[in-house]
């Protein structure tokens, strides 16, 4: 017998449920409440798709995490991706180390492993290593694999041969899709799924360490700009009548924030020297809230160890500088994923920028870089890394 077309309302309930698995893939563990608030269906409507999504194997309940003690009542139960339903990996190509991380399609990392590498190693020779480290974590396999986030230091513009070239060759190793970013960018959007910014969708992340960058969040995506270079903000002046940097600018964040500007003042240990930083990270902060109007600041690197040393004097010069209504609402934390962070966070954009692969079918994967993904979206097509044949 011929096969009968789905009705409008089949197609209403499996779009419902696409949204639904696209959310706890991107986000991991919610709860029926959170999911319910996402995607606007109501009590009746995600109760019916999540029991089927259940039924298929699809999606599993777990525990919530206990936070103090427990009323009466139905214990509050989260929903997640089954772990076995796919895999995805992370790499960062560090100034001085290079690490891989693979977590599964609940987000719980399934193995982790870093390696040092010379801070002027050709990024051929770190991605060469990286995936040697893949492979270990991999078992040589790439099986159930979905894509891969690679995470490089400087800007990333696209059309640059290390963008293009270190894409191909992941792709090339293991023929899924790649998709290559900032680290410290990719850090922000890992902070902001799974570290101090979960829950979160309106974040400015700065990283002061052996150079100052960042990253910006907002609604809960990474913000890269029309060039792909959003979050030097290494690069901003704070000081006008400061030195020459070597961005060619005069006064840059970096102569002062970062941990060879630090130990050139006297050290971590010279609290003079650590709230200087602190009070010019909250300058540049300060313009940032105006224009972005975060929720949320995430101060992070080395430099950040200093602990209240550096946080006080940034928060103080934030508030003598920050709009009043911008500033209302603004909190200042430290990280919480620390050295991982850019390689979690390239597992966080293959979930936000690359198709779901339950029930598509499959195919020969192809490696997109940046400049990829801005092509497609110039002619109209897919935004993010694909299967062939899908646009």
């Amino acid at each position: 017998m011929p096969r009968s077309e789905p009705t409008p309302l089949t197609l209403l309930r499996r779009a419902h449920e696409a949204q639904v698995l696209d959310l706890l893939r991107r986000l991991g563990a919610l709860s029926r409440a959170e999911l319910a608030r996402r995607t606007g269906l109501s009590r009746t409507a995600l109760s019916s798709i999540t029991t089927s999504l259940i039924t298929r194997a699809l999606v599993v309940t777990v525990p919530a995490p206990a936070e103090g003690p427990r009323g009466r009542g139905r214990p509050v139960g989260l929903l997640r991706l089954d772990p076995a339903t796919g895999r995805c990996a992370g790499v960062d190509l560090g100034r001085v180390r290079v690490r891989a991380v693979v977590a599964n399609a609940a987000h719980e990392t399934i193995a982790t492993a870093s390696r040092p590498c010379p801070p002027h190693a050709s990024w051929q020779h770190r991605t060469e290593l990286a995936l040697e480290l893949l492979d270990e974590l991999l078992g040589g396999a790439a099986q159930g694999l979905e894509g891969i986030g690679v995470g490089v230091v400087g800007p990333v513009t696209g059309a640059a041969e290390r963008d293009l070239g270190v894409a191909r060759r992941f792709g090339e190793q293991y023929g899924v899709p790649v998709l290559v970013d900032n680290n410290t960018r990719l850090a922000a959007l890992a902070e902001t799924v799974h570290g101090a910014g979960a829950g979160s969708r309106h974040v400015v992340y700065v990283r002061l360490s052996h150079g100052v960058g960042g990253g910006v969040v907002v609604d809960g995506r990474l913000l890269r700009g029309a060039g792909g270079t959003a979050g030097e903000i290494g690069h901003i002046t704070v000081e006008p009548t400061g030195p020459r940097c070597q961005c060619g600018g005069h006064g840059c964040l970096e102569l002062y924030a970062s941990l060879p500007a630090v130990a050139a003042a006297g050290g971590p240990e010279n609290d003079a020297a650590v709230a200087r930083a602190g009070r010019l990270t909250g300058r540049m902060l300060a313009g940032l809230c105006a224009a972005v109007n975060p929720e949320l600041l995430i101060v992070g690197g080395e430099l950040a160890r200093c602990g209240a040393r550096l946080l006080t004097p940034l928060r103080t010069e934030l508030r003598a500088r920050t709009l009043s209504a911008a500033r209302a609402g603004v909190r200042v934390v430290g990280e919480r994923l620390g050295d991982e962070a850019g390689a979690l966070g390239g597992m966080v954009l293959v979930r936000q920028e690359t198709p779901a692969l339950y029930g598509a079918p499959t195919g020969d994967a192809v490696a997109l870089s940046m400049a990829d993904r801005n092509a497609a979206s110039a002619d109209g097509c897919c935004t993010g890394p694909v299967a062939s044949g899908s646009c």
